[in-house]
């Protein structure tokens, strides 16, 4: 706010900016669509600070953000990375998170890391859906924000429209710090509304002036909008008094509540920005306005029993407890982790313990190690700068922490403790894989262990029914990314395979049928002979072997073998090769030899049985459905309902949840939905979000079954 502090901010270039106390940090996560400007935006803050002599662009490939191949050859950012500069004495953690909905993993890490967010809105394109979810979703925790809208020097840009949408879609509390002056398509500057100043960006830099006449009907619109927002949220509730009375209010006065009010996250001061413009402010917005460490909630932490702790602050000389905010692994560095200290002080060579608990359905086992802390740095986009310590609410680097994965608990070895984990999204895409040659297959293992330590997002899993290896990932473009850094960064090429899903077969029918296993030879044969009845048990019903030998013509111990015989059969599959269940066995009448009957000899003709049974009587093919849960925007429920019932699916009802949004219930088979992850995306413009879990097995449609047992 240029208002209360004008002034210049003089980075460190090469150097790493450093806080010895939690006050001068300020924790800023960017968030906003894919291509709104905050990569831009981080380029230019570290340009005007001085942390680099010049800003880089998006399009050349040299932002220091976006310093990862893929997001070089993609021109997007798809990790979360960190920036921090100094100005004014404070030092600034900027967060700048991947704007595509793939990568919401990082978004999230970005948001657990920050004390405020700067949502950033392209004046040319607007708010999308994402951006308005994640809104929602920082209201719902209080946190701190504010808008900056970009590229206001764009040929397409219209700061009014973009200005009324935000303040429409995000509500109450939204309001315009600065105007943008704006002739013949160029920004001249920007007019202060509290101060009533026209700041000169003209001539390069910034110079202060009276706004000429010609904007004084502006000024005063959204000037007396702003006051009213501002007076509404003080503590001081004579001011609303005085200002309907006519008083003149004081403008220190104003700025003191305005930065209450943002830190409470009850205001969300509009800035712009544009080529060489509004930087400044939105630093000293984020320096005077935005809460440090000190005042952001302490997330929930407890023993490694679960027992919650109490009373532990951000205090550098407290209890060490910091988080894994990201991990990467450079295959010439090794594993570096992105820490989060929350209380107590890193320093070199100290040894820490760490703690992961709760992605274990993601392939990240529970742990916890005792490990020794390398180097310390302050990253600034490829560059590891080394510091001396990281103290509590600053972010830092940590180097070849081994076992250390996103999410983790670094805590004292003397006193471990946890921190709840942040929720992350459920990878609903399926992708399988294999490896392309022996070679591949035998580093697949430990490359994907790298992967699946890097990202929460990423679950692995080993499916034993279709023999397929299968990566649960977010979208299309995660995909691409995961398998871009198998054969980049990590050297193991591997193709898409066609994705089996788990079926199951089962009789249509009741029937008797005989299994024969007779083989004299010139030494010891094999004689078993058994009788079997089949049928098919309702749905969820399993195996049920019944025993009805009377007389023993199949002697008492042979008779598991029988159930064992039957037991592997069902498992090998007796059409198509996929388990049999929901069958009822009885064992009623059969012969054997009192020397040539053995245990396997049975076993052998229990299975030949079960396959004489499948001959006389029809069999079926069962797949699994799916209950769906599909969370839309209302203007797509028709859209969704329409899709669910062309995928064979059974819409079973919707409910209204919060304002605008429909939840739709339906069951559909899993074979239908095994992209729906893509598809609803596209439906629903990248708003909606889906929840699947198992239901039960049911007959496939007859054309389907035989295709399917055709390719068996």
């Amino acid at each position: 706010m240029a208002e209360k502090n004008p002034g210049g901010a003089l980075g460190a270039a090469g150097r790493a900016p450093a806080a010895d106390r939690a006050d001068a940090i300020r924790n800023v996560v960017l968030v906003g669509h894919s291509g709104a400007g905050k990569t831009t935006l981080v380029e230019q803050l570290l340009a005007t600070t001085g942390t680099i002599q010049r800003a880089g662009r998006v399009e050349d490939g040299n932002t220091v953000s976006d310093f990862d191949e893929v997001e070089v050859r993609q021109q997007r950012s798809v990790n979360l990375s960190l920036a921090p500069l100094t100005h004014n004495g404070i030092k600034i953690n900027l967060l700048d998170t991947p704007g595509y909905a793939d990568f919401t993993g990082d978004l999230r890490a970005g948001l657990r890391a920050a004390d405020a967010a700067l949502f950033v809105v392209s004046a040319a394109e607007g708010i999308d859906g994402l951006t308005q979810l994640l809104w929602e979703e920082c209201a719902r925790v209080a946190m701190p924000r504010a808008v900056v809208i970009t590229k206001i020097d764009h040929q397409r840009a219209d700061f009014d429209e973009v200005l009324t949408s935000c303040q429409e879609i995000f509500g109450d509390g939204v309001a315009p710090l600065y105007l943008p002056v704006i002739t013949n398509g160029h920004v001249n500057g920007l007019i202060g509304l509290l101060t009533q100043k026209f700041y000169n960006y003209a001539t390069g830099g910034r110079t202060e002036k009276e706004p000429g006449a010609e904007y004084e009907a502006q000024i005063e619109e959204h000037r007396d909008t702003l006051i009213e927002s501002i007076i509404q949220e003080s503590e001081d509730e004579s001011l609303m008094e005085r200002y309907l009375a006519g008083d003149a209010i004081d403008t220190e006065v104003l700025i003191d509540d305005l930065e209450k009010a943002v830190a409470r996250g009850s205001f969300f001061p509009v800035l712009c920005s544009g080529l060489g413009v509004g930087t400044t402010e939105v630093l000293e917005l984020i320096t005077q306005g935005f809460p440090s460490p000190l005042e952001h909630p302490m997330p929930e932490i407890t023993t490694l029993d679960g027992k919650p702790v109490k009373g532990i602050t951000c205090d550098p000389d407290g209890p060490l407890v910091a988080e894994i905010v990201k991990t990467t692994s450079d295959p010439y560095v090794g594993r570096i982790s992105l820490v989060r200290v929350f209380s107590g002080t890193l320093r070199p060579d100290m040894t820490v313990h760490v703690s992961g608990h709760g992605l274990a359905d993601r392939g990240h086992e529970d742990h916890d190690v005792d490990e020794r802390i390398g180097t310390l740095t302050s990253p600034l986009g490829k560059q590891q700068r080394g510091t001396a310590r990281g103290i509590a609410g600053d972010i830092i680097a940590v180097a070849k922490l081994s076992r250390a994965e996103t999410g983790d608990t670094l805590s004292e070895v003397d006193r471990p403790l946890l921190m709840t984990a942040w929720q992350m999204p459920d990878p609903l895409l399926p992708v399988a894989i294999q490896a392309r040659s022996k070679a591949d297959e035998d580093k697949l293992s430990q490359a994907l262990g790298r992967l699946v330590a890097e990202d929460p997002t990423l679950r692995l899993e080993n499916n034993a029914e279709t023999r397929q290896l299968v990566l649960w990932c977010m979208g299309e473009a995660h995909t691409d990314v995961l398998l871009d850094r198998l054969s980049k960064r990590h050297g193991v090429e591997v193709e898409r395979i066609e994705l089996r899903v788990p079926l199951r077969e089962t009789f249509g029918g009741k029937c008797q049928a005989m299994g024969r296993n007779v083989k004299q030879t010139g030494g010891h044969g094999q004689f078993a002979i058994c009788h079997l009845e089949v049928e098919p048990l309702p749905s969820g019903g399993g195996f049920e072997f019944v025993d009805k030998i009377v007389g023993g013509v199949v002697p008492r111990q042979f008779i598991p073998s029988v159930e064992k015989g039957v037991r592997a059969q069902m498992e090998r599959g007796v059409v198509a090769g996929y388990p049999m269940v929901d069958v009822r066995v009885t064992l009623y009448d059969g012969k054997a030899h009192s020397v040539d009957s053995s245990d396997m000899a049975f076993q052998i003709a229990g299975q030949l049985a079960l396959k004489e049974a499948a001959s006389k009587v029809s069999t079926l093919l069962l797949e699994p459905v799916d209950e769906l849960s599909v969370l839309v925007a209302d203007d797509h429920v028709g859209s969704v309902m329409s899709d669910l019932s062309s995928r064979r699916g059974r819409v079973l009802g919707t409910e209204p949840v919060g304002t605008g949004r429909t939840l739709v219930k339906a069951e559909v088979p899993e074979l239908e939905i095994t992209r729906y992850a893509i598809d609803l995306r596209s439906m629903s413009h990248g708003t909606g979000s889906f929840h699947r879990a198992f239901l039960r097995y049911e007959p496939l449609p007859p054309h389907l079954a035989d295709k399917l047992a055709a390719s068996g």
